[in-house]
């Protein structure tokens, strides 16, 4: 094993290195990179993924700060991908970073398609943007994963990845439920969410906890990292 792979030869012992070395021609797109998506970055970049597609337009806020991998006091008012690239970097300087500081909406979204894309990963906020790269990525047959809801909800055990149809308590899944059937679509929809009953609050913006976002993003990435294993076996 070259010195460069030796950071992660604690990983090579339980999936080889074939598969090891493998990870580090895939290329990952992680569309909001905030309290779910930040910790999908974060493992990803630990299992020598080899290009992260970073896609935020946010800075770092205080109120980030308990969830956010990437939000310290010392990156308030920073550009989230900015601070991730250089978190990402510091990890696996080999891994190449691509950032895109730009709001994602309908009217864009087909932007992120110009790169190469192994797993696409929704950890986005905007419910008509998440429609629509569903929608591109069943059309391209790119993998996916879309995060559902994980605000105002305390325990971590009840996340799962599954089907949408599947889905149960999760306010934005059951829209997009309903945008699915509407659709006509009939393959696989693949989504993060949680069983757990959401708790009830006085406030439009939901509350929200350092375990579940960062679960939530663990748990994607490694759905992704299992996917890229056993498509190689195959």
């Amino acid at each position: 094993m070259t010195k460069k792979l030796l950071k992660f030869s604690r990983l090579e012992k339980i999936i080889g290195e074939e598969n090891l070395l493998n990870l580090q021609n895939k290329s990952v797109l992680i569309l909001g990179v905030g309290g779910v998506g930040g910790y999908v970055c974060e493992a990803l970049a630990r299992s020598n993924i080899g290009t992260l597609i970073l896609v935020d337009y946010d800075v770092v806020d205080i109120s980030n700060i308990n969830r956010q991998i990437i939000a310290l006091d010392s990156t308030i008012g920073n550009k989230k991908v900015d601070v991730l690239e250089k978190r990402i970097k510091d990890i696996n300087n080999a891994c190449n970073v691509i950032k895109i500081d730009n709001f994602i909406d309908k009217d864009n979204f087909l932007e992120l398609f110009d790169y190469q894309i192994d797993y696409f990963v929704d950890a986005c906020d905007t419910v008509s943007t998440k429609k629509e790269v569903i929608k591109e990525c069943l059309k391209r047959n790119i993998p996916f994963i879309s995060s559902m809801g994980t605000g105002n909800k305390l325990d971590p055990s009840k996340l799962e990845i599954t089907d949408i149809r599947k889905t149960i308590n999760d306010p934005l899944a059951r829209i997009l439920r309903k945008f699915i059937k509407d659709e006509k679509i009939n393959k696989k929809v693949m989504v993060l969410s949680s069983t757990e009953l959401p708790i009830k609050t006085n406030d439009r913006t939901p509350g929200s906890n350092a375990f579940v976002p960062a679960s939530a993003g663990l748990l994607i990435a490694s759905f992704i990292i299992r996917e890229f294993i056993k498509n190689k076996k195959n």
